[in-house]
């Protein structure tokens, strides 16, 4: 059996190492074209600031380690320009030299990930303005800082990898201001919970500008759409991600409600012998049922896992996800998983909320206070979600609450 992947880092790689495991004699051809594989995309803020200073480790894996450890090949630098399902070929571009053939496979799976959104603003293509989605757009922040030495920064989005960059330029002394066009920062969190975020940014330094977006970006400011002017030798765009689908549809392979790809629990599509995993396929909810796109490296290894068995005559499903994600903002840590408040009521649930507000521990052994909002169900009584903003075991506490969700509790 032949099997190709399309993408080498969080799901491909492990669509291809569940495979190996399964299957002694499978050929396992994975062709991605990046220069880097396999790589922790969590740690780069945190090289970028300092904290990690070898950037090696971060990715600690290439292909000659997938070639001596799984016996896969792994092709960088080769893009998979079409995909031709009736014959099962692959028209591949080599990057390095610029020559294009072909391929043949009996399973292939797209785990082509996710790009970043660029927003359609006048100067997002200066040289001093940023992405940040690989290590590539890694290597090039730090080497623009390094060699610039930028005093001042805007950070546009409020997300995870936004309020992670935005704690790591403050500790090299750079002045941040967010700029982020919802009411309040972290959007994934309800309005109640974000003013916990804020509060602390403030006391750290951080300038925040919210309910407004960017009308243009120049070399050494930004302009807001009230035309105010916020100094910037430095901006990161971080306004999101898109599922990369253009190779699927273009193949016939059908987008799911939220643009991604559409599978099922098996991660097949809708074309026979080709599967998909990773960022560039939707998911399902656990308590609604229903298609959801939350990329996440997790779910990315979880479904790339059930891939590499399945392809393998394997009996995996995907029980869906949460959406549990959590982040450190300076010393305070942010979680949520399972539906907001807004999303709960979307729903048409009738939704009971509560916040427990007390230190993690005794304050004469340090405590220091947490926030946690359940939000429930009224007719039912089931729990729908929570959200946690506090200092010390925010971790343990969203565990029992995944658990408690996932069963229905």
């Amino acid at each position: 059996m032949r099997l190709i992947i399309i993408g080498a880092v969080a799901a491909g790689t492990s669509a291809a190492a569940k495979a190996r495991r399964n299957d002694e004699n499978a050929e396992i051809i994975i062709y991605d074209k990046d220069s880097y594989i396999s790589y922790s995309g969590c740690g780069m803020p945190y090289y970028i600031g300092g904290e990690v200073e070898d950037a090696k480790k971060l990715t600690p894996r290439d292909p000659v380690f997938f070639k001596s450890k799984y016996n896969v090949d792994i092709l960088i630098r080769h893009e998979v320009l079409s995909i031709d399902h009736k014959n099962k070929t692959l028209e591949i571009k080599n990057l390095a030299t610029g020559d294009t053939f072909q391929d043949h496979y009996d399973k292939l799976v797209i785990a082509a990930g996710a790009a970043a959104v660029i927003p359609p603003v006048k100067g997002a293509d200066l040289k001093n303005v940023f992405s940040l989605r690989n290590i590539g757009d890694m290597n090039q922040i730090k080497d623009f800082i390094n060699e610039y030495a930028p005093k001042s920064a805007v950070i546009v989005g409020t997300g995870f990898i936004g309020l992670e960059v935005c704690e790591n330029l403050k500790e090299l002394g750079i002045e941040v201001t967010l700029i982020e066009r919802l009411p309040w920062v972290t959007p994934v969190l309800d309005g109640d919970m974000a003013v916990y975020v804020e509060d602390h940014l403030r006391k750290n330094g951080i300038k925040l500008l919210t309910g407004l977006s960017v009308a243009e970006i120049k070399k050494d400011r930004v302009i807001l759409e009230d035309q105010r002017e916020v100094e910037a030798d430095f901006v990161l765009l971080s306004t999101g991600v898109r599922p990369n689908t253009e190779l699927a549809a273009k193949a016939g392979i059908e987008l799911g409600v939220t643009g991604a790809i559409k599978v099922n629990e098996k991660m097949m599509t809708n074309v026979k012998d080709i599967y998909s995993c990773g960022d560039c396929s939707e998911q399902y909810h656990v308590v609604t049922g229903k298609p959801v796109y939350r990329p996440m490296g997790s779910t990315a290894n979880k479904t790339g896992r059930i891939a590499g068995d399945v392809v393998t005559g394997g009996n995996l499903s995907f029980r869906g996800i949460l959406g549990t994600g959590i982040f450190k903002v300076f010393d305070m840590t942010v979680t949520i998983t399972g539906l907001t408040e807004r999303e709960a009521k979307k729903e048409g649930y009738h939704v009971a909320v509560c916040h427990n507000i007390k230190p993690n521990k005794p304050e004469y052994m340090g405590g220091r206070e947490m926030v946690i909002k359940g939000i429930a169900d009224k007719d039912t009584g089931r729990l729908l979600g929570v959200q946690i903003a506090g200092f010390e075991g925010v971790d343990k506490r969203i565990d029992v609450f995944v658990t408690a969700i996932t069963y229905k509790a």
